[in-house]
């Protein structure tokens, strides 16, 4: 894997833990955040579908390692619905 494919990879995944916390509603975090999210979501998802039996629909290919796009957005929003279910909600200062 080279440097752009693991620049490439990266973007992917923060573009899938953004679309995740934007579906679950809950942003804690910047773009490192929405990264690591996306690789969680990707772990998560994949093994959810496997579980389930149910297929990839959208499969991105980089470097030779496939990503699952589809399963990293539900897996990473199921993530961030817990976590957000899980913390407590911080006081908003004005």
């Amino acid at each position: 894997m080279t440097f752009l494919d693991l620049l490439l990879l990266l973007l992917i995944a923060g573009i899938c833990g953004s679309l995740a916390q934007a579906i679950a509603g809950y942003s804690h975090g910047g773009c490192l955040v929405s990264i690591a999210l996306g690789f969680i979501g990707a772990l998560m998802g994949t093994w959810l579908a496997r579980a389930l039996h149910l297929p990839e629909p959208f499969m991105v290919q980089v470097g030779g390692h496939d990503f699952p796009v589809v399963w990293s957005i539900i897996g990473a929003a199921l993530f961030s619905a817990i976590l957000s279910l899980v913390t407590r909600p911080r006081p908003v200062v004005m």
